[in-house]
C-alpha cells in the first residue's frame, strides 16, 4: 500500500455555522439557541415575577419519569423581557441575562421541559447516541463496559477525555454501574419498565480547542419497552432525535442458532428461561412509530447493529466458515489509535453481515428497507461468559468501543484511514 493511499477517506473539515440547534439530553427536544429560557438566579417576596413558585413544566417531565413534583422554584425569564443591552453573549448566543436587579443569571433551560442546559449546548452539536433493543439483550452491561473503557482508554488514543456531565451523573453511574461490575463482579439487574431511568450525559472533549467536544447521552430505555407502541411513545423521541443508534442484538434473540449455542455450551434446557423477543419486532415498533413518517419511509441515522455477547460465538466457530471462523478478528481485541481503521471494520462489518443474513435473513431484510446507513459488529462488554450471575475472572471487553468510533466517524469527529 502506498503512503499517498493511507489518507484516500480522511474527513474533510466543514466550516462551523454561528450556532447548533440544540437537542435537549433530558426530553429530546429540538430547538434553536434563541428559544432558551434561563432560571432566575434569586427571588423576591416582593415581586410577582421573581417569586418562589411551582414550575408547570418541570413537573410535567418529571412526573412522566416517576419523580416527586418540585416547589418554589425560581422564576423562569425569558431573553426577550430582558433589554438587549442586559443579555450576555458567548459565541453569538445567549448565555446569560442580567435581570432588573443586577444579579446576572447563567442557568438556561431546556424551553419545554424546564431543565437546565449543557453550557455548550448550542455552540457544539448536540449529539445523541441511543443504545436500543429488546430485552435480555445486556444494554446496561454493554453501556457500562462502553463508558469504562472510553474513559479509561478510548479517549486517550485520540487526545481527548470523556467526563460525565455533573457530580451526580459520576456517582450515580459508578455506584450503580462500574463498581458492581468491574470491581464486584456482579453482573447488573434488567432495567425494568416502571424504574426511572435518567439519561446517563456525558462529554467527549478533545484536547484540541478547534475540535467541538461532543456531548454523549445514553438513555437506557428498557427492553420490554421497545417492543410495546405505548411505551415507545414515552420514549421515542429521544431515538427519532439521535444523531446515531446502537442496535444491541443478542445472540440468543436469533432462534436458528438459539439451540445450536444450547447444545454446545452444554446447558440443561431448564437454565435458558428467558424470553427473548425478536430483533425484527423492534425494528417493525421503531418503523411505526417514527420511521414510517420520514422521506421514503427511511431514517438516514447511522445505526450500528451490535451483536453482543461475541463470547458465546464460541460455541459456532468452524473451520470451514459456515457460521465464524475459529480464526475470526471477532473473537480479538482492535485498538484504535488517532483514527478509524477502516480496513479493521471493514472485515468485522462484513463478517457480520453474513452471519446475520445467514441466521436470521428476515431481520437483515428489515434493516435494508428502513435504515439508510448500517454497519455491523460484534461485541463482548465482558470478555467471556458468566456463570449463576457471576463474572469469572477480570471484565475484559473486547471491541466494545468500535461501534461507537464508528458513529463518531460517520459524524465526522474522527479521521478514517485505510490500514
Amino acid at each position: 500500500m502506498s503512503f499517498f493511499s493511507r489518507f484516500l477517506k480522511r474527513q474533510q473539515p466543514e466550516e462551523r455555522p454561528l450556532f447548533y440547534d440544540i437537542v435537549c439530553p433530558y426530553c429530546f427536544s429540538k430547538f434553536s439557541p434563541e428559544e432558551v429560557v434561563f432560571r432566575a438566579a434569586h427571588h423576591r417576596d416582593d415581586d410577582e415575577d421573581y417569586a418562589l413558585g411551582e414550575d408547570a413544566k418541570l413537573n410535567r417531565y418529571r412526573e412522566r419519569f416517576g419523580l416527586d413534583t418540585v416547589f418554589d422554584m425560581e422564576a423562569v425569564l425569558s431573553p426577550y423581557d430582558v433589554p438587549e443591552e442586559h443579555r450576555i453573549y458567548s459565541d453569538n448566543i445567549v448565555m446569560g441575562l442580567n435581570d432588573r436587579y443586577g444579579v446576572v443569571t447563567r442557568r438556561r433551560l431546556c424551553p419545554h421541559c424546564h431543565n437546565e442546559l449543557p453550557v455548550t449546548a448550542g455552540k457544539a452539536p448536540s449529539n445523541i447516541i441511543s443504545i436500543i433493543g429488546a430485552s435480555q439483550v445486556g444494554k446496561s452491561v454493554y453501556m457500562t463496559s462502553l463508558i469504562h473503557t472510553l474513559q479509561h482508554y478510548t479517549a486517550d488514543h485520540f487526545d481527548a477525555a470523556c467526563m460525565p456531565l455533573n457530580a451526580e451523573i459520576s456517582r450515580r453511574f459508578r455506584a450503580d454501574y462500574e463498581e458492581p461490575l468491574f470491581e464486584r463482579g456482579d453482573l447488573l439487574d434488567s432495567t425494568q419498565k416502571e424504574k426511572l431511568q435518567e439519561p446517563f450525559i456525558f462529554q467527549f472533549v478533545f484536547k484540541d480547542e478547534d475540535k467541538a467536544p461532543l456531548t454523549l447521552v445514553f438513555f437506557d430505555v428498557a427492553g420490554e419497552g421497545m417492543v410495546e407502541q405505548d411505551y415507545l411513545g414515552l420514549h421515542g423521541q429521544h431515538i427519532k432525535n439521535s444523531a446515531g443508534i446502537l442496535f444491541m442484538v443478542d445472540p440468543l434473540q436469533i432462534r436458528s442458532i438459539r439451540d445450536k449455542i444450547r447444545i454446545n455450551l452444554g446447558s440443561e434446557p431448564g437454565e435458558w428461561t428467558p424470553k427473548y423477543d425478536e430483533p425484527r419486532d423492534v425494528v417493525l415498533t421503531l418503523f411505526g412509530d417514527f420511521i414510517a413518517y420520514q422521506d421514503k419511509a427511511k431514517t438516514n441515522i447511522p445505526t450500528a447493529v451490535v451483536l453482543t455477547k461475541s463470547d458465546m460465538l464460541h460455541s459456532l466457530k468452524d473451520e470451514e466458515g459456515d457460521y465464524i471462523k475459529s480464526n475470526s478478528n471477532v473473537f480479538r481485541n482492535m485498538v484504535h489509535r488517532e483514527w478509524f481503521d477502516l480496513t479493521e471494520f471493514e472485515n468485522i462489518d462484513g463478517e457480520i453481515r453474513r452471519f446475520i443474513e445467514k441466521v436470521d435473513r428476515p431481520f437483515k431484510g428489515t434493516m435494508d428497507v428502513y435504515f439508510k446507513d448500517t454497519a455491523y459488529f460484534a461485541v463482548s462488554a465482558l470478555g467471556s461468559n458468566p456463570v449463576d450471575m457471576k463474572i469469572q475472572g477480570v471484565v475484559s471487553p473486547i471491541r466494545v468501543d468500535e461501534p461507537f468510533l464508528w458513529l463518531l466517524y460517520k459524524l465526522k469527529y474522527i479521521e478514517g484511514r485505510v490500514g
